[in-house]
């Protein structure tokens, strides 16, 4: 194995060296392998947590392409950003696959990990629906493979071909994979989204109204079969159900919302490229709140507490493809 492959990663799953984020660092060289990890890193992050739904997971993956990587002699590589990508599909399929056992067992419900996601993401429409806490939860039911082929074709529009090589499947097989996970998905993906204006409107409402505990002003900005989902994996206190219907959502946040007679914070953030809030209890992070507005109504809330999904609620993590 080369030099290179035993160079330390970052905590941010960057070959050490690399400025924040994964930028390249000008006072020092740069080595060709590490150029192209780093140059491609977003991507294979936002590729791995599409496909695991963890961003704790996807830097895992992260580390295990950057030791692959650091080993391949690069002269036979015809080009990088597919050889990479196949690097990182593979090691996210191990994953998930493990990972699937590991959820049969989970406490209560589970939602994916939330990240505060950047401002621009938000202009990419396919890329942000792509990484949504709904779309996430869609993806969820497909068999590991599917989730695969659907991503990387749908989101990232890679050819067969390429994508046959990371699933280890012929191109025949990967497009009847392809057509089933699309029609699976078509017939459970969340409605179409509105204008950014009308979500504005409808978020800023929500929050006030969340924030005063207000209970007709909740009423009046739920959809009237808005879902409530909470993760707390069995660490902290969520709901064990999902909870349906305007009314029962609404009074469950007026009542209290895991207050329990401390302070409550609400802040405006964005969360897998669309609204939330960032609650903190008595100052603390104690969770984020992704928001679903569709018809100028909130039709969906994915709030997790857990605090190992939590890692990442305070700074911002850029996806990309």
């Amino acid at each position: 194995m080369s030099e290179r492959s035993e160079r330390p990663l970052d905590a941010g799953g960057a070959p050490a060296g690399a400025g924040p984020g994964g930028d390249a660092d000008p006072a020092g060289p740069v080595d060709p392998a590490t150029e192209a990890f780093v140059t491609h890193r977003n991507l294979l992050f936002t590729v791995a947590y599409e496909i695991l739904g963890s961003a704790a997971d996807a830097e895992d993956v992260l580390q295990d392409t950057w030791l692959r990587w650091a080993g391949v002699d690069l002269g036979a590589v015809r080009e990088q950003r597919a050889y990479l990508v196949r690097i990182a599909t593979r090691q996210a399929l191990d994953r998930l696959r493990a990972l699937g056992r590991r959820r049969e067992s989970y406490i209560g419900p589970w939602l994916p990990e939330p990240l505060l996601t950047t401002p621009d993401v938000a202009e990419d429409v396919e890329l942000a629906e792509s990484v949504s806490m709904a779309m996430l939860l869609v993806l969820e039911t497909l068999a590991p493979t599917e989730r695969a082929v659907f991503v990387l074709r749908e989101v990232f529009e890679l050819e067969y071909a390429e994508i046959a090589e990371a699933v280890d499947k012929s191109p025949a097989a990967v497009r009847q994979i392809a057509h089933r996970a699309r029609a699976h998905v078509a017939a459970r993906r969340p409605r179409g989204a509105v204008s950014p204006a009308e979500n504005r409107e409808a978020f800023h409402a929500f929050q006030r109204a969340v924030a005063t505990g207000d209970l007709q002003r909740l009423l009046d900005v739920l959809a009237p079969d808005v879902v409530a989902l909470s993760d707390g994996g069995g660490v902290v206190r969520a709901l064990p159900e999902p909870v349906v219907g305007a009314d029962r959502v609404a009074r469950m946040l007026a009542g209290g919302w895991y207050r329990d007679g401390v302070e409550l914070t609400v802040e405006p953030v964005q969360v897998n490229a669309g609204p939330g809030l960032l609650v903190r209890l008595d100052g603390r992070v104690d969770g984020v709140l992704a928001v679903r507005i569709e018809g100028g109504r909130v039709t969906g809330l994915y709030h997790v507490r857990n605090p190992e999904k939590l890692s990442r609620a305070e700074r911002r993590t850029t996806v990309s493809r």
